[in-house]
């Protein structure tokens, strides 16, 4: 079973994408924001980081470049989950070493999709 981690400021999509995961057989692990997710990121294994951009205190972007900095989960594949479309933002990210972009609203059929395709099965 692989864990995922849920990083956004927003519990309705938290809520929403354990929600779509769990049934699927996903761990779900949350975090509040960037700071909260580094703190998971530093303490447990993790398969997957699905993460918001737009965030309180550190961005996802932010978290992003911290975790490919150095953490014993440095190489995990990271999923960008936002409202952001700007060309520049999804380079910026691409950049710092994030997996994937997708853009919210989300259906649950493209987020397996994705996720199955970034975790390999």
């Amino acid at each position: 079973m692989a864990t995922i981690l849920l990083v956004d400021d927003s519990t309705t999509i938290r809520n929403m994408l354990r929600a779509t995961l769990e049934p699927a057989g996903y761990r779900i692990l949350e975090a509040s924001g960037g700071r909260a997710g580094l703190e998971v990121v530093r303490q447990e294994p993790i398969d997957l980081i699905i993460s918001d951009q737009n965030m309180p205190g550190l961005d996802g972007l932010g978290m992003v470049k911290a975790i490919r900095a150095g953490s014993s989960n440095q190489n995990v594949p990271i999923l960008v989950l936002t409202t952001e479309t700007s060309d520049a933002m999804k380079t910026a990210f691409r950049a710092a070493g994030a997996s994937g972009w997708m853009s919210k609203p989300f259906t649950p059929e493209r987020l397996e999709a994705a996720l199955k395709k970034l975790l390999g099965n």
